[in-house]
This record gives structure tokens, C-alpha cells and sequence, in this order.
């Protein structure tokens, strides 16, 4: 192992920040070995998670009808995207989205709202939904809810809420030329909010549109300061319709050093291997385990992914286990082997108990 990589190394063991030299070091293909890094990731991944792999499945409670104009979402106002647009599920829909996620083995079950952010009739709402699930399953809950004050923090918080999620998707010089509609210094607050009621915070970023290795750098490096508990690393999805047609030259390599950067940056966040895993990191998406502890089952929030059977399959290949009641091996006999197609989720597949409720 070089000296910078011990040195790297010793910095992320110790939970000492990086130099930006280190930082871009760890970007570039002409930098530290890349199995050398993976390697030296996974020591700081098994110190705080051992093997384990934490499972979420996102709900895409309301799904598109959104006023902002982010370049990279396929809800947005600037976007053309053929997805199948409508308002918030009915209690008896989540309810049942909660079960069937417990049930195919998620530590945590993630509602996403479309939008600028709540008012105090939706936190209300969504209040008595949170209380109802902790009720009945032994999950933990977050909320993708927009924009939100201190006030409707404390009210979820107060409802049982584990964890808030609020991206900030990349880095505050970059933010405007994926967003005009509401600001990054809008975001963080959101993130402040949370934070100074308990609550966990969920923030992730998106790789791929347009941003130089410095903003990424930037990226690690404020999540860092904020203390985000979990980091989703997402890697652009590049959905017919959206507005931003940049993909930053995205190769396996480079996405994989991205998430040892922020594993190195972050030891103690959980890091997941988010949207776009399957597309970007191909042949390499296997090692990515060895530095991320997380990742999500049944697609993102309009695209799929790769089948459930296959991602479990792919964690007890590796040795890992899931945080989860349910065995993997439970879930593996029963779950469909069939690879999910590329493309934009289907209804049914947005809203599989429709019919039933």
C-alpha cells in the first residue's frame, strides 16, 4: 500500500477528514490502485457495519404534479418524461406498501412526496401514517417530504419518525444550474431542521450531471460537516424527457471511487449504493458492497432496477447479511427470479395494491 493510501487510510480510521488532495487523489484513475482503495474502504465499512447490509424500499407516495424545475428528475416541471402522474396514495395503500416491505425483508420503508414541500395538513396526515405503521410492523420510517420548518420537524419527530430525507443532490457552486425554483441554502435548512429535533437525516447526492471532481469533493465534505447519518450516492439515470442530458463521463471505475471517497470521507454514514447502481458500475456493481452497507430493493422512485432476487442474491454471494426479521434465504425462496427490464416503472408496479384498496 503507498504512502498517500496508508495515509488515507489512517485519516478515515481515525475519522479525520481528507485533505482535498487525498480527496481528488482517490477520484483519479491515475491515483491510488483501485482494488487498493475498495480494500482499504472495506476495513472503514466493516468497522462500523461488520457485513451487514441495510435494505430500503422506496414508496412513491405522489408521483409527479411537482412545480420545481430540478433538470435531473423526471417529476419536474422541466421534464417530458412519460411517468404515470397522481396524488398522494390512500392510507389504506401506504399501509399495505409497509407490510409487503417488511415482509420482503427492509430495515426501513421510505415514503417520497413530489413537490416544494408540505403544508401543515399533509405533516398532520402524515403523522397518523407514521404512528400506524410503527404500530403494526417493526420498521423504521423515513419521510421524503420537501422542504419543511422546525415546527413540522418536531411534529414528526414527535409521531415516531426515525429519519428525514432531503437531498442535496450536489454541490452548492453547481446548484444552480440544476435547480432555479428553490435554492441549496433552502436544502440545508431543511437538514438543519430535522437535525435540531433528533431526527436522523437522509441526504444523498447525484453523480453524472455535469459536476467537476471538486464538487464532489465539496459534496463528501458537507455531509461531513452536517453529520447526514445516511449518504444515498446516486449515479444519473438518464430517463428519456428529462432536462439534463449530461452523464460527466461516468465509467465503473470512476463511480466506484465515489463511493470509496465517501465511505472515506464519512466512516461512520451509512453509505448506499443508490439509483443507477446497475447501470453505471456494471460488472463492478459487486464490489461496490465492499464499501457501501446499503442499497434499495425494487427500483428508485420511476425507474427500475435490478429484480429483488437478484440484489439478495448478489448480498449472500457476497457473505452478507441483512439487517432485517426476515431471513434472506426466506426471501430468496419466494421472490420472482425474473430480471426487471430497464425503463420507467409501470402503474402497477407504482401502485400494486390499487386494486385491493
Amino acid at each position: 500500500m503507498s504512502d498517500s493510501c496508508q495515509r488515507i487510510l489512517q485519516n478515515a480510521l481515525s475519522d479525520e477528514p481528507l485533505s482535498k488532495t487525498d480527496a481528488l487523489g482517490v477520484l483519479s484513475s491515475d491515483g491510488v490502485d483501485l482494488l487498493i482503495l475498495v480494500a482499504a474502504a472495506y476495513q472503514i465499512r466493516h468497522k462500523y457495519f461488520s457485513k451487514e447490509v441495510t435494505v430500503h424500499i422506496l414508496n412513491n407516495v405522489q408521483n409527479g404534479l411537482c412545480s420545481e424545475d430540478c433538470q435531473y428528475c423526471a417529476q419536474s416541471t422541466s421534464s417530458s418524461a412519460r411517468i404515470e402522474q397522481y396524488p398522494m396514495k390512500s392510507d389504506a395503500e401506504i399501509m399495505a406498501e409497509a407490510k409487503a416491505a417488511w415482509e420482503q425483508g427492509a430495515h426501513r420503508y421510505c415514503m417520497v412526496f413530489s413537490g416544494a414541500g408540505p403544508s401543515d395538513e399533509r405533516i398532520d396526515h402524515l403523522s397518523q401514517i407514521i404512528r400506524e405503521i410503527k404500530k403494526n410492523w417493526p420498521l423504521e420510517v423515513c419521510v421524503s417530504p420537501g422542504v419543511i420548518t422546525s415546527d413540522q420537524a418536531k411534529k414528526l419527530k414527535a409521531a415516531g419518525l426515525d429519519r428525514l430525507n432531503h437531498n442535496l443532490n450536489t454541490s452548492e457552486r453547481h446548484y444552480k444550474k440544476i435547480c432555479t425554483t428553490h435554492s441549496y441554502s433552502d436544502r440545508l435548512a431543511t437538514l438543519r431542521a430535522a437535525k435540531s429535533n433528533d431526527l436522523a437525516i437522509c441526504s444523498g447526492v447525484i453523480i453524472g450531471m455535469g459536476e467537476t471532481a471538486d464538487d464532489v469533493f465539496q459534496m463528501a465534505l458537507i455531509h461531513r460537516d452536517i453529520q447526514t447519518d445516511s449518504i444515498p450516492v446516486n449515479f444519473l439515470i438518464p430517463i428519456p424527457g428529462i432536462a439534463l442530458k449530461t452523464l460527466n463521463g461516468l465509467t465503473p471505475e470512476y463511480c466506484l471511487r465515489v463511493l470509496c471517497l465517501f465511505r472515506l470521507m464519512n466512516p461512520r454514514a451509512e453509505i448506499r449504493m443508490a439509483a443507477g447502481r446497475e447501470i453505471h458500475l456494471r460488472a463492478l456493481e459487486p464490489l461496490g458492497l465492499y464499501v457501501a452497507n446499503s442499497l434499495f430493493l425494487q427500483g428508485y422512485l420511476n425507474a427500475r432496477g435490478s429484480s429483488n432476487h437478484h440484489t439478495l442474491q448478489m448480498i449472500k454471494d457476497l457473505g452478507f447479511s441483512i439487517k432485517s426479521d426476515v431471513k434472506i434465504d426466506e426471501i430468496l425462496l419466494r421472490s420472482d427470479t425474473h430480471e426487471e427490464a430497464d425503463g420507467l416503472k409501470s402503474r402497477d408496479e407504482l401502485r400494486p395494491f390499487l386494486k385491493e384498496t
